[in-house]
Formats: C-alpha cells, structure tokens, sequence
C-alpha cells in the first residue's frame, strides 16, 4: 500500500483523491512539535482558571456550566459518547478513511489541542487497516459533523465498532488484537476529534473526484456518438471557443477534437453532407461539458482550502496560551461546493442522455431503430435509453441544493446550519447514476459506429471500442441486456476507457491531467 505523507495545511488535491482510491497518509514528522506545543498550550489555559468552551465548561446550550477540574476526562468521554448517534448505513471504507487523513491533517496543524498519542492513534487506523463503523446520517453541517466524527471517536476509546478486512469486530478488540491500547481523552481532545467538517468534505472530495471520472468518460462517449451519427467536429473548432473564453469550454472542445482526429468515419461525409447542423448534444458538447468542468474545478479549489483547513472549536494559540471561540466549523463552503457538484453531475447524465435518444432515433442518428438490425423483430436499444431517463430524472430530484436548508438544533444556539453532510453524501448515488447513464452510451455509440463498418473512427476511440468489444458483443438480435450494461458501467466506473485513450487527451478539475 502506498503511504502518503501529509504536510499539514499543505496537502494538493491529488494526495487527498491517492487516499480515497486506496493509499494510506502519514504525518511529516515535523508535525509532532508543534502538536505538543498545543497540547502545553491547553494545560496552560487551564492553569488560569478561566472558563474556556469544551476544556472546562459544558457543549452547545450547556456552554454556561463550568466544570470541575477532576471531570475534565470524564467530560470529554461523555461527549464522545452522548453525540456517537448516528444512524444509516455505515460510511464506505474509502471515504472513511479520507475523513480519518483529512481529521488527522486537520489536528496536526497545532490549533486543536491534541496530544501527539492522539493523532499517532489515528495514523496507526490508517497504517493497520483498521475502518471505524461510522454511520452515515445524523449531522447537520455545523457545530461540526458531530455524531459521525463521534462514532470515528469512539472507537479510538475502544468502544462500538471497527472494520478489520470484510469483517466487524468490538472497536477494543479490534484495537488489541492491532497490539494498540484505547485512547484515554485529555482535555479538550473530545471535542477536538469529534468537531469539524472532515465528514462532509470526505464525502464532497469523494464526490468531485468521482465526478471527474465521470467528466473524462462523457466526453470519450460524447465523441464516439457523434461518429456514431455522423456528425460534426466543426464544432470543435478552437476559434469558437477562443471567442467565448470560459476555460472549460476550450478544454473541452480540445478534448472532443483531440479525441475525433483520424476517424475515418469523420471523413467520409466532410464533403456533400446535407445536414447543416446537429442537434445540440452533438453541437453544444463543448459548452456543456465546458460549463461543468469550469463549477467543478471551482468546487475542487474550495474543497483543497477546506482540506488544509482547521475547522475545529475552540481554536489554540500556543505563541500566546489563548483558546478563542469562533465558527470555522460551519461547513457552508462545503454545502456550496456538494451543491455545484450535483449539478455538474446532473448535467452531464443528462447530455448524455439525449445523446442515446439521438442514436436511437432513425430520423435523428440515420442509424437503424433502436440500433438493431432487425427493428420490429427486435427491440435493441429502446428500454436502455428508457433506464438512462430514469436515472437521469433520478438526479434531477437530487440535484436540488442543499444548502439552502436550515433547522436550528442545540436549543437554538446553533441557529443556522449548512446541511452539507447530506448535500455531499448525495453525491455518490448521484454519480453511480451518471455513470450508469454513460455505460448505456457507450454501448449505443459503439453499435452505432459497428454500422459503419467497414469504416473506423479515430485511434484513441477504436481502442475504446476494442476495450468495449472484449466483453460485450455486437448486438446483433435481443439478448439478456442486464450484463451487458453492468459490464459497460464497470468500464466506465473504473476509468478503463480513460486509460483507453490516455488522460493526457482530457482535462482535470486541477487543469489537464
């Protein structure tokens, strides 16, 4: 397993997406000073015997209670233990494990007032596989993702649940059978863990990283259903796009270009082609996917600030042994970006949508009904595009934003909420959705373009169809269709046609990949 070491507050993108697709993350050692300087910072704090949010007084509308010095442990315990109520399913494996590195990063940056035991705990769950059972409902997006960060808790003191391979074992047995002792909290470390937004942003980065799988894709399907149809690259022409100027149109339509040069298909009907001009899936390809590109690479700068952030409450100043009380744990930079991202997911399943219902229609495509050989006999193609309209208007009902909802909690002294936890966690299903919608595309543009045969299209999209042809067949009359689409969607969700064609031809959210 690879091991990425965190530089705290200076982690790129790419180290956060190498986590969620299966690495491990480390501190930089250099980290472990200014943890103890922290950690000294809350002992000091606590020796002025003021009042001081988290470390000796209650949480939320308890604020007010002050607490005696010989509760502070228990304190903390309790308030592991009283918001450890999550429900639902549990968190998958990979996002869990990104919100443990995005926690630890957090922590490591000296504001948070952990002691160095703390966060070498969370490493070793990282180093030895070990996966907290967090359930995935139960947070509001502010005050923190409070109870699933809780559940992350818990199991560092040994109680609930952990994940060890395929199995659930007792968080304490777990933990010893790894040869680790329980966590025993100090001061402050309760509320440290359990406060922030590595929740939301775990499932948010998950999303954009998923999403931008899903972009790659799109564009490699968009263009082979404009072979498919026989339809024009003309629209991809730079010059257009220079006049308009939003990046992600340009690299977009540079993409389409790229990916479309050499087709020989292309090249038959340059010349005494009575259509004039395509529908707009075929046409508009660059401004959509354009737009979608430019709101996600937007989402990813807001999501990179976010990771590197310190988002916990009250925040430690060592150089000055102040613990001040602030808000960075309102996850409303998070809600906005889940919300851009389930747009630009919608979107682009609903392109590609139209583009399967273009293919499919003899008096749009000029490709066989349905793209079967036999039209009447056989059905081919009909209910496939009907399962990508359901998808599609599946996330049409989840593309609605999430951040503008708010329901005050705490007995109102948490009176406005960001809702990002359930804006991101959406955002996985909404993405498992699109790809279903481009793995039904790709099956239509590739029997599509089968019909021009002995015609080929470009290089990068033959070794598509190549890739398309080794498990799924040409359909020649109707057949169970159920694997042929799942083996369609694997493709598509692994990023086997973007290795396919090479990701240098396609744009990331961090400029080209």
């Amino acid at each position: 397993m690879t091991t990425i070491t965190l530089a705290p507050g200076a982690v790129p993108l790419s180290a956060w997406r190498e986590i969620y697709r299966g690495a491990s993350a480390a501190l930089d050692p250099t980290s472990y000073p200014v943890i103890e300087a922290s950690a000294k910072a809350v002992a000091a704090i606590l020796a002025k015997g003021e009042p001081v949010y988290g470390i000796n007084t209650g949480f939320g509308k308890l604020a007010s209670v002050r607490i005696d010095a010989a509760d502070l442990g228990t304190l903390q315990r309790n308030i592991v233990l009283s918001h450890a109520a999550g429900v639902g399913r549990p968190m998958p494996v990979p996002v869990a494990r990104l919100m443990i590195a995005l926690k630890l990063g957090s922590l490591a940056q000296g504001a948070s007032g952990v002691r160095v035991e703390t966060v070498k705990l969370l490493e070793a769950l990282l180093a030895k596989g070990l996966t907290p059972v967090i359930p995935c409902q139960g947070s509001v997006g502010a005050s923190g993702d409070l109870a699933p960060l809780a559940h992350m808790a818990a199991a560092m003191i040994g109680v609930g649940d952990i994940l060890v391979g395929d199995g659930r074992v007792p968080a304490a047995q777990a933990l010893a059978d790894a040869g680790l002792k329980p966590l025993v909290l100090g001061a402050k470390e309760g509320l440290a863990l359990l406060n922030g937004t590595q929740f939301s942003t775990a499932y948010a980065l998950a999303g954009l990283f998923e999403a931008e799988n899903l972009h790659h894709a799109a564009l490699v399907t968009g263009a082979l259903s404009t072979d498919a149809a026989r339809g024009s690259d003309a629209p991809f022409d730079p010059r257009i796009h220079l006049l308009r100027r939003h990046q992600g149109q340009i690299d977009s339509a540079d993409a389409l270009r790229r990916l479309m040069t050499g087709s020989a298909i292309r090249a038959s009907h340059l010349v005494g082609d009575e259509r004039v001009q395509d529908p707009y899936c075929l046409r508009c390809q660059p401004q959509v996917m354009g737009a979608a590109l430019d709101i996600l690479r937007q989402a990813a700068a807001t999501l990179a600030t976010e990771a590197n952030g310190v988002t916990d409450n009250p925040l430690i100043f060592p150089e000055t042994n102040e613990a001040l009380s602030g808000g960075n744990f309102h996850a409303e930079p998070v809600a906005f970006a889940a919300d851009i991202i389930a747009l630009a997911i919608c979107e682009i399943g609903s392109l590609a949508e139209r583009r399967i219902a273009m293919l499919v229609d003899p008096a749009l495509s000029g490709l066989p009904a349905f793209l079967t050989p036999h039209p009447g006999l056989g059905s081919g193609f009909m209910i496939p595009q009907v399962t990508a309209a359901a998808l599609v208007s599946e996330n049409k009902q989840r593309a609605y934003p999430a951040s503008v909802d708010s329901i005050p909690t705490s007995a109102n002294q948490e009176d406005h909420v960001s809702m990002a936890a359930h804006g991101a966690r959406r955002l996985l299903e909404m993405a498992e959705n699109a790809c279903g919608v481009i793995g039904i595309e790709l099956l239509a543009a590739a029997q599509g373009c089968d019909f021009h045969r002995p015609l080929a299209t470009s290089q990068p999209l033959e070794a598509v169809r190549d890739l398309v042809r080794r498990s799924v067949p040409h359909l020649d009359e109707d057949r169970y269709f159920h694997p042929d689409l799942e083996k369609a969607i694997a493709l598509i969700t692994s990023g086997a046609i973007v290795e396919a064609v090479g990701r240098d031809v396609l744009p990331g959210v961090e400029g080209r990949t």
